[in-house]
């Protein structure tokens, strides 16, 4: 697969990748559909197995949002799927401050973060300042933002009111915005490929999260962190990295690297992406809620936006900055 998909020409990949992954999204949707719909004897199991799909669906739903938004940067330009990614940062974001109760003292933070900070940092991508995108959230917005906070005048809960802002930011913002940063990096001879990268960071992190999720359901082992996450276990959690990770072999074609190469950075990347998943049940649990959409009564934690994308937050930047070093960019 690694010389047949090296063969072909962008054009020629871009096709293949759109029927085999396309055809696969579609065939899983109709499979959750068909079982969803079928009548079970035993009430009780029939309802069970509709709740585990319907958690099954919503992560291929994303899986459909995530691969449209990487066809449409594809066709469209890095300007275009610059746009759509901040736009998914802004949604993320919003979702996460929506649960986290502020106050007036933070107004102007929050226009600093929405209408300052998200646009400034996808600008500095495109722009092709790497160098300060990288800071630029975790340095001088993580001090202007508090000073904002201070000149209003409410110290009340000064400290966890902005701590809950800037882990907003640096999950919706920052680690989102390396997944389009991928488009703009001068990968050596690999001119004009740069949305294979994005669309192999994502199909990595999704399939890995997918296997995950499903081999807890069906091994049933022991919570690692049962007051966190009833479905994190070693034996799914391996399950799902090693899925990912040969899958990311697999794909090395489309690729700058060899397949040992790629199932090593996939590897990383599954790694963080599951792990930061974990971080972010963590924080649920803190806030009391099952989901981060606000209006989602779901018991199953992936109601809303952030539930979904939460991995790639995490796995985008290790990522980056692991190919970044490795190509001494």
């Amino acid at each position: 697969m690694y010389y047949t998909l090296k063969n072909l020409s962008p054009t020629q990949q871009i096709g293949a990748l759109f029927v085999i992954v396309f055809g696969f999204l579609l065939l899983a949707s109709v499979t959750v559909f068909a079982l969803s719909v079928r009548d079970h004897e035993d009430e009780a199991y029939g309802e069970r197995l509709r709740k585990n799909l319907k958690s099954v669906d919503g992560v291929i739903r994303t899986s459909w949002v995530m691969m449209l938004i990487f066809w449409i940067g594809w066709v469209t330009g890095d300007w275009v799927a610059l746009t759509l990614f901040g736009l998914v940062s802004f949604f993320a974001l919003r979702e996460f401050l929506t649960l986290s109760p502020t106050r007036r003292g933070d107004h102007r933070s929050l226009v600093l973060a929405f209408f300052v900070v998200l646009p400034l940092q996808y600008w500095l991508i495109g722009s092709g300042h790497f160098d300060m995108f990288a800071v630029f959230i975790p340095v001088y917005a993580f001090l202007a933002l508090p000073l904002a906070s201070a000149l209003a005048n409410d110290p009340l809960r000064f400290l966890e009111r902005n701590a809950k802002l800037q882990w907003g930011i640096m999950v919706c913002i920052y680690g989102m915005s390396h997944v389009p940063a991928l488009l703009l990096l001068k990968f050596p001879g690999y001119d004009n490929q740069n949305a294979f990268m994005v669309f192999f960071l994502v199909l990595v992190v999704q399939t890995c999260m997918v296997t995950q999720h499903l081999a807890s359901r069906k091994l049933q082992r022991p919570p690692v962190a049962p007051a966190i996450s009833q479905s994190f276990n070693w034996p799914s959690w391996w399950l799902g990295i090693a899925a990912g990770s040969l899958l990311g072999a697999l794909l090395a074609g489309i690729t700058p690297w060899v397949p040992g190469t790629a199932f090593a950075f996939s590897f990383i990347a599954c790694v963080a992406g599951s792990m930061g998943h974990l971080v972010m049940k963590a924080l649920k649990r803190d806030r009391g809620i099952p989901s981060w959409g606000a209006h989602v009564k779901s018991v199953t934690g992936t109601g809303g936006l952030l539930d979904r994308i939460d991995a790639l937050c995490f796995a985008a930047p290790v990522f980056f900055h692991s190919a970044k070093w490795y190509f001494d960019l």
